[in-house]
């Protein structure tokens, strides 16, 4: 069992940024890929980025490539999310999850979940 708490959501005006956090406990967090993934109103949770194991490797959905940074520090348990330049489109509640494999951008493939943590852009 993976535990995972996002943190650092909140209210932000558009061309602003925030830094969520996830926080792992339970199995080795270094052996897990860990992906970022948002909900909207009304809208299916959608790919956001993900990091491999092997730090070195990143994916970003191309809505927020160059905008968005994911990383990871497994001394620490803990998985980030640097999200600069927001748009009002970004509104929503971000979830980080883990998977005991390679890194994919399919939600149902992730076995561990956080609760959420809600980002809001103002325009």
């Amino acid at each position: 069992q993976v535990q995972l708490v996002e943190s650092g959501g909140g209210l932000v005006q558009a061309g602003g940024s925030l830094r969520l956090s996830c926080a792992a406990s339970g199995r080795r967090f270094s052996n897990h890929a860990i992906g970022w993934f948002r909900q909207a109103p009304g809208k299916e949770r959608e790919f956001v980025a993900s990091i491999s194991r092997n730090p070195d490797i990143t994916w970003y959905s191309d809505s927020v490539k160059g905008r968005f940074t994911i990383g990871r520090d497994n001394a620490k348990n803990l998985a980030y999310l640097q999200m600069n330049n927001l748009r009002s489109e970004d509104s929503a509640i971000y979830y980080c999850a883990a998977r005991d494999a390679s890194p994919v951008m399919y939600a149902r493939q992730y076995d561990y979940w956080g609760q959420g943590t809600q980002v809001t852009v103002s325009s």
